[in-house]
């Protein structure tokens, strides 16, 4: 700090000539300022001296009579941070520093919620993330409690509670057993985020079909695939058929339509049927000789 201040003190006593100075003067400023409240900067001596407050994105130059009291209004200081104070006016200066803190109000948040998009039922899948700010953007660094509420498609409503830290709060929740729209909702003082998180079915669950002769042909046919939570599976879903005789195989894949996957296969005496969904595997059937 010494180094910087002498630097500062030095470049502005080299650019700045007031006529009026008094030889002996001080500086008193506020230990903190809020963003955003008015503040007052007293000095001590007589004459005049130009009054440099010097911080992150702000600087403010004023003449001010010495040995007076300087008010400045409400929104003057709006960045956190430390802020440098310079008096100068002739061949020496007075320096002082104070920092700017947060405003103490809550004015917004920011919400990110990850994924958009995930399977029903996932433990500890999605993950929520807040950042509060003031009305002046600062992070506001104070502790607050935050609430978050995960909304399923069904109407069933999961809670968190959590505590800020340095102008964060982070939560993890499971997503829920119902496929849909399910609404992430944060809050805090007032204040609410929304964020929808989609939710799709997870893998086929009890896969089963059926099978019935017709001529030469067996038809096979599953019931309606749905995951373990009961959610239907989407049409599109990849259903594999595959039929085992005499040392060979055929396979055939199968999109599902409906909700149920149709297939006709040539009918082999003694040939062994199963039906598979990715690795989800299904029931078999055995053809009778």
């Amino acid at each position: 700090m010494t180094s910087r201040l002498t630097l500062v003190l030095s470049t502005l006593i080299a650019l700045v000539v007031i006529p009026t100075f008094a030889a002996s003067s001080s500086l008193t400023v506020p230990k903190t300022v809020e963003a955003g409240n008015r503040f007052s900067i007293s000095s001590s001596g007589s004459g005049q001296a130009t009054l440099y407050i010097i911080g992150l994105g702000q600087v403010l130059k004023k003449e001010v009579p010495l040995g007076s009291v300087t008010e400045f209004p409400a929104g003057t200081l709006y960045n956190a941070g430390q802020y440098l104070v310079v008096l100068a006016g002739s061949e020496s200066a007075d320096g002082a520093e104070f920092d700017v803190v947060p405003s103490s109000k809550l004015a917004d948040l920011r919400f990110i919620a990850k994924p958009s998009r995930l399977p029903v039922d996932q433990p500890d899948a999605i993950t929520g993330t807040v950042y509060l700010f003031d009305a002046y953007q600062n992070l506001v660094t104070s502790p607050a409690q935050l609430r978050f509420e995960l909304t399923s498609p069904s109407g069933a409503l999961e809670t968190r509670v959590v505590d800020s830290l340095n102008g964060a709060a982070s939560v993890r929740m499971d997503s829920t057993s119902k496929q849909g729209a399910a609404r992430f909702v944060a809050q805090v003082d007032g204040l609410s985020a929304t964020r929808i998180v989609g939710q799709v079915p997870g893998d086929p669950c009890g896969l089963t079909m059926s099978a019935s002769h017709l001529a030469q042909q067996v038809e096979l046919q599953t019931e309606p695939v749905r995951d373990c939570k009961g959610n239907d599976v989407p049409d599109g879903t990849i259903i594999t058929f595959t039929e085992s005789y005499n040392g060979t195989q055929s396979t055939v894949d199968v999109p599902l339509k409906h909700g149920v996957a149709k297939v006709a296969l040539r009918a082999h005496a003694g040939a062994t049927i199963s039906v598979a969904s990715g690795v989800v595997l299904g029931n078999q059937i055995r053809l009778e000789k």
